[in-house]
């Protein structure tokens, strides 16, 4: 039972991929993510001190420390870490937060593709 109940767990946990979230918010803002654009945003202060590659590095291809708790993170960009954005309720979660630490306010589905454009492209 309890083989069978950490299975359903593992499951669900990778209900999505990095393209598939691409495509949600792609379609969420009306246009294809921008590379470029993830980039632009991904790297910029946003009238704070931070920037998301304060914790996550320029490029986010190793392994970031958060800036105020210095706690580890993995690596953000899909292909240098294979757990990334395949979580759906993770991936709303930390955009929440993470785009709420740094811009004060949620990002917009448009900045959200941006990002996610940026973080497929890098290999």
């Amino acid at each position: 039972m309890l083989a069978s109940s950490l299975w359903s767990t593992a499951v669900h946990a990778a209900d999505t991929t990095p393209a598939a979230q691409l495509q949600h918010w792609s379609a969420q803002a009306g246009t294809p993510g921008d590379a470029a654009k993830g980039q632009t945003f991904f790297n910029a202060k946003h009238g704070a001190e931070w920037s998301c590659a304060s914790c996550h590095n320029t490029p986010p291809t190793t392994q970031g420390k958060h800036a105020n708790t210095g706690k580890l993170i993995a690596p953000l960009a899909p292909a240098f870490n294979p757990k990334a954005f395949t979580d759906t309720a993770k991936v709303d979660k930390w955009f929440k937060r993470n785009c709420n630490d740094v811009l004060s306010r949620e990002c917009s589905a448009g900045e959200k593709a941006d990002v996610l454009a940026y973080l497929n492209s890098l290999k």
